[in-house]
C-alpha cells in the first residue's frame, strides 16, 4: 500500500429542530480535517432527510472555512437536478475554493421520485447518463452562440454558461455501482468513485465484482491524462473512544452485518463489512484487502446518526494511520 491521498466521506447529520447547529457542527469537521492532515473532505447530498440536502450550497460556505483542503460532493444524485443550474452553482464553489472542487454524482434515478412527481426536472425514458453529460458540457462554458446577444442587465455579451472554473471538468467523478455506469464514466472522462456498495454482476464475491468494476474503468478510459480512483471504506477507529463509543460502534457494525453475507433486493445491492477496532487492527485489516493496492487515494466513510463527538474522535485516531499507509 501507498496511500497519498486521504480523503474523508462526512454524513452531514443535523437535528429537526436544530438544522444549523448540525451544519455548523459538519463544517467544523471540514476545518478539522484540515487541521489534521487530510488531503480532501466530501459532503453526502441527501434529500428528504436529516441531512445535506444541497451539497454546492453547503461546500460554498465550507470554502470560507477553510484555505487547503479539497472539497467534493459524494454524491450528488442528478435525477434530482438540472444540468444548467447545478453547472452554475458548482462553478461558483470551485471559484470560491480557489480550485479545490472536487464534483462526485451518480446518475440513477430520483429515489423519491413518486412523492415529488412535478417537483423534479422531467426526464426522457433510457436518459440515465444524459444529464452527466450535459452537466459536463455546461462546465466546459463553451459559447452557446457565435457573437454577442443583447438582453441581459450588463449589456451584449457572448451568452455562456458561467463563472467559467478552469480545471473543473478534469475533477469530475463518478460513483458507479455497475460495470455499465464505470464504462461510461472511462469514456466520458470521469474519474472512478467506489466505496462499500456494489452491484452483484457475476460474482456474489464484493471485492472480487469490485476489483473488475476498477479494472473495467482503467481498461476504457478515454479522457485526458491517466484515471483516477477514489476508494471508500468505513472505518471506525477506537483508540481513543471511550469504553460506551466502542461498544457503540462494534454494535453498529453487527447490526449491519446480515447484509453482507449475500446480495440484497432485486438490485442485487452488495455491502462490505464495516471495520472497526484499534488503529493496529484497522491496518492489518487493509492490508488484506486485495483492492486496496489498486488506488492511492483512500476514503475515510462516516457513518450516519453519529454524535458529532464521535466523528471528532473518529478523525483525530484516523492520523495514526497516514503515516504506515504512505
Amino acid at each position: 500500500m501507498a496511500i497519498s491521498h486521504f480523503a474523508l466521506l462526512i454524513p452531514g447529520n443535523y437535528g429537526f429542530d436544530a438544522p444549523r447547529q448540525g451544519l455548523e457542527e459538519t463544517l467544523s469537521l471540514f476545518t478539522l480535517a484540515e487541521e489534521l492532515g487530510f488531503d480532501s473532505a466530501w459532503v453526502r447530498q441527501r434529500h428528504l432527510e436529516r441531512g445535506v440536502s444541497s451539497a454546492a450550497t453547503f461546500l460554498a460556505a465550507a470554502t470560507q472555512r477553510t484555505s487547503r483542503i479539497g472539497l467534493g460532493t459524494g454524491v450528488i444524485p442528478l435525477g434530482y437536478e438540472t444540468p444548467l443550474r447545478l453547472a452554475e452553482d458548482l462553478a461558483t464553489v470551485d471559484v470560491l475554493s480557489g480550485g479545490r472542487l472536487n464534483v462526485g454524482v451518480s446518475a440513477g434515478g430520483a429515489a423519491f421520485a413518486d412523492l415529488l412527481g412535478p417537483l423534479l426536472p422531467l426526464r426522457a425514458p433510457g436518459a440515465k447518463h444524459e444529464t452527466a453529460a450535459l452537466l459536463a458540457q455546461a462546465l466546459r462554458s463553451e459559447p452557446l452562440a457565435d457573437q454577442a446577444l443583447s438582453g441581459n442587465a450588463a449589456g451584449a455579451q457572448v451568452p455562456r454558461v458561467l463563472p467559467h472554473a478552469a480545471g473543473l471538468t478534469e475533477r469530475l467523478w463518478y460513483g458507479a455501482g455497475s460495470t455499465a455506469s464505470a464504462t461510461w464514466a472511462a469514456q466520458n472522462g470521469w474519474h472512478l468513485l467506489t466505496g462499500n456498495v456494489i452491484t452483484a454482476e457475476g460474482s456474489e464475491d464484493f471485492l472480487t465484482t469490485q476489483r473488475q468494476l476498477i479494472e473495467s474503468h482503467r481498461r476504457d478510459w478515454a479522457g485526458p491524462g491517466g484515471p483516477r480512483l477514489g476508494l471508500g471504506r468505513v472505518i471506525l477507529l477506537t483508540d481513543s473512544a471511550t469504553p460506551e463509543q466502542a461498544a457503540r460502534y462494534r454494535a453498529y457494525r453487527d447490526a449491519r452485518l446480515a447484509r453482507t453475507r449475500a446480495p440484497n433486493g432485486p438490485g442485487r445491492v452488495m455491502f462490505l463489512p464495516d471495520l472497526v477496532g484499534h488503529s493496529e487492527e484497522i491496518l492489518a485489516a487493509l492490508a488484506r484487502d486485495p483492492v486496496l493496492p489498486l488506488s492511492n487515494h483512500l476514503r475515510f466513510e462516516l457513518p450516519y446518526e453519529f454524535e458529532a463527538a464521535d466523528y471528532r474522535q473518529i478523525l483525530r485516531d484516523a492520523v495514526k494511520l497516514f503515516a504506515p499507509l504512505r
